[in-house]
C-alpha cells in the first residue's frame, strides 16, 4: 500500500451559514491541494467534508496518516461512535439523531478501503500544512458567500 499524508480543516462563517473545506494530499515530493465551498452549512460539515474529498481523491486503497483538527471526527472515528450511531439507526446514546448521517455514511465507507490513523493538531497554533487547509477553507467559504 502507498502510504500518503493528508491535512484536511473547515472553516463556517456563522453556523450554519457560508462555508469552506481544504485538503492537502502528500505522497513522497508530490502534493495536491483540493478546496469546496457550500453557501450555508456548518463547520461540522465542512470538518467532515474536507476529510472525505481528501481521502476520495485517492485512486487506489492507501495507507493514510492524516491530520486535522477536528475532535469532533477523530473522536468519532476513534471512539467509535460514528459506527455506533450507524448500527443504531443514526440515533445516539441519548435518543438524539446522529448529526450528519450523510457524510458519516460516506466516512465509513472510506475507512474500509483505506487503512487511516488519524492525528490530531492544535488549530491555529502554527502547524503548517493546518494553516495552510484553514487559509483554503476560508477563502472556500468566502467564495461560496459571494455565489
Amino acid at each position: 500500500m502507498k502510504k500518503v499524508q493528508i491535512f484536511s480543516d473547515g472553516a463556517c462563517s456563522g453556523n450554519p451559514g457560508p462555508g469552506g473545506w481544504g485538503t492537502i494530499l502528500r505522497f513522497g515530493e508530490h502534493e495536491k491541494e483540493l478546496s469546496g465551498g457550500e453557501k450555508s452549512t456548518t463547520n461540522n460539515r465542512m470538518e467532515l467534508t474536507a476529510v472525505i474529498k481528501g481521502l476520495e481523491a485517492l485512486k487506489e486503497p492507501c495507507e493514510v496518516e492524516f491530520f486535522t483538527d477536528s475532535k469532533y471526527i477523530i473522536d468519532s472515528v476513534t471512539k467509535g461512535w460514528a459506527l455506533k450511531w450507524k448500527n443504531n439507526g443514526w440515533v445516539k446514546p441519548d435518543k438524539k439523531p446522529a448529526l450528519n448521517p450523510d457524510l458519516w455514511e460516506r466516512l465509513l465507507e472510506l475507512l474500509e478501503i483505506h487503512k487511516v490513523t488519524f492525528n490530531w493538531v492544535k488549530g491555529h497554533a502554527g502547524h503548517p500544512e493546518n494553516e495552510r487547509c484553514d487559509r483554503l477553507a476560508v477563502a472556500a467559504s468566502q467564495a461560496a458567500k459571494q455565489s
